[in-house]
């Protein structure tokens, strides 16, 4: 039993309610990152047990992630969705009410479970409900929630805590969560065809140790340094584990992840830009607020509302990109949005003590600028080609793979910066002659040394964006091997 979801007025609610509960998800993922100082201090933790907070959310949404393709192809949209909602706004009323750390985290997780479902399901409705010659408006809707909950976390958060209890974070988030379920009960329909696979146990160990190794062992090294103990033994046993799910997945016939959406050109190579450009994005996102609060004095507010004229543009701008990727394609788009990124944060290599705020806004609006033009339209390209049958593996990988580039982005990144710094550091007290007991001239020292390193990260991230400028230039124009047929799940 099929039916059509054609026309605007039923893809409308469908619509609305995958932006809802996706745009909560994902605010409630960056609100806690301003508000973990006060949080260490009221729970009475430390800062590496706080961290959880972050890193535990990451890992159950990476791990997840991989899963999403059989249980997508396995339940109905509408069960999924509920569930996925569900399992969010559980979490949320977990974490609101919590009197202790433990249940604050076991409350993250649930909401992890949520959002790493929801994230991949939102990707394949959308494929699955407008045609390929709509789909640039469409993924441009979903960047939409993608940018604008990101952008105006960190600002919110900073407002709040000055303000308030951190714990008014997540009283603020329940409402939202729960009217995301309720309206998605009354709005969503089934439109992805259902099946029968086989569940593949061995496939989803392999994938947890695989995945969730390799994303804690990069998100760890950014505070422990790549030689710890524990982050080599999670790169080694994810890294391990990796090869065996892909040995397991490519000789079985119904695999969990089909890693053969490899074999499409044009989404291998947007799936190599997408990471990249993920890696370089956290420059910004994790050095600026580093520069903005330890070398210029800003509070977390003022930090927050740097970044939020860019968050804004990027956010006006998603849906207009999405336009015009349907009517000439993402290689432009790319070349044009690259271009401006890679100049942008070439211009953030060169900071100094006394840069100004003004300044720094500006040209961080222009990179965000840039980056309207990349994430949503570089990811429709590569998913264009692929057979509807391989929609919800193609969106899966690419979640996967974005979030293990941000763990790897951030944890290399901030390794890079401390390690010029300290080596920087150390050359200014040799070079000056400085009494390493004067506090004030160290002072100075960490001062110009943290600038230093910081620069230089910007400098990688630069030769980053370069390379994947270079890649945007084989940006093609494709169609699915397979025509859509949308159909509604019995």
């Amino acid at each position: 039993m099929s039916n059509a979801v054609t026309n605007t007025l039923r893809r409308g609610p469908i619509v609305a309610s995958l932006l809802i509960a996706a745009f909560v998800a994902l605010l409630a993922q960056t609100l806690l990152n301003v508000a973990l100082p006060s949080m260490m201090k009221d729970l009475n933790v430390n800062e590496n047990t706080i961290q959880w907070l972050i890193n535990g959310y990451m890992l159950a949404n990476g791990v997840l992630v991989p899963i999403s393709a059989f249980l997508i192809s396995r339940f109905t949209t509408r069960k999924l969705f509920l569930a996925a909602s569900g399992f969010f706004a559980l979490g949320t009323i977990i974490c609101a009410f919590s009197p202790g750390f433990s249940l604050l985290l076991t409350g993250r997780l649930v909401q992890a479970i949520g959002a790493g479902i929801l994230m991949p399901l939102m990707t394949i409705v959308f494929l699955t409900i407008f045609p390929v010659a709509e789909r640039g408006k469409a993924m441009g809707l979903m960047g939409l929630a993608m940018i604008c909950a990101p952008a105006i976390g960190p600002t919110l958060s900073g407002w709040v805590v000055e303000h308030h209890s951190w714990r008014v974070l997540f009283y603020i988030i329940l409402p939202l969560s729960l009217f995301a379920l309720i309206f998605g009960a009354f709005s969503m329909k089934n439109v992805i065809k259902t099946s029968t696979p086989k569940f593949d146990i061995l496939g989803v160990i392999f994938s947890t140790l695989g995945f969730g190794g390799l994303l804690y062992g990069f998100s760890d090294a950014g505070s422990d340094g790549w030689g710890s103990a524990t982050v080599v033994s999670c790169l080694i046993i994810g890294a391990v584990a990796l090869l065996l799910f892909v040995w397991r997945e490519l000789r079985i016939e119904k695999p969990l992840l089909e890693l053969r959406v490899f074999k499409y050109s044009m989404f291998s190579l947007t799936t190599v830009i997408n990471v990249i450009i993920t890696m370089a994005m956290f420059s910004a996102m994790v050095l600026l607020p580093i520069f903005l609060q330890n070398i210029r004095g800003f509070s977390p507010l003022d930090s927050g509302l740097l970044l939020l004229p860019g968050a804004i543009l990027m956010g006006i701008m998603s849906p207009v990109t999405g336009i015009i990727f349907d009517k000439i394609g993402g290689r432009w788009l790319a070349v044009i949005g690259l271009t401006i990124t890679t100049i942008t944060t070439y211009e953030f290599s060169h900071l100094t003590v006394d840069s100004t705020y003004s300044h720094l806004m500006l040209i961080y609006t222009l990179r965000m600028f840039g980056m309207s033009m990349l994430m949503m339209p570089i990811q429709t390209a590569g998913l264009n080609q692929l057979p509807r049958r391989l929609n919800a593996h193609g969106s899966a990988m690419s979640q996967t793979l974005r979030n293990v580039a941000g763990a790897l982005g951030t944890a290399l990144l901030v390794t890079i910066m401390t390690n010029t710094a300290t080596s920087r550091a150390k050359d200014l007290v040799v070079a000056g002659k400085i009494d390493p007991k004067d506090a004030v001239a160290m002072a100075d020292v960490t001062h110009h040394a943290t600038v230093y390193g910081i620069n230089f990260s910007f400098e990688i991230a630069t030769w980053m964006t370069l390379a994947a400028l270079v890649l945007a230039f084989f940006i093609r124009k494709t169609t699915p091997a397979e025509e859509p047929n949308v159909e509604k799940a019995a």
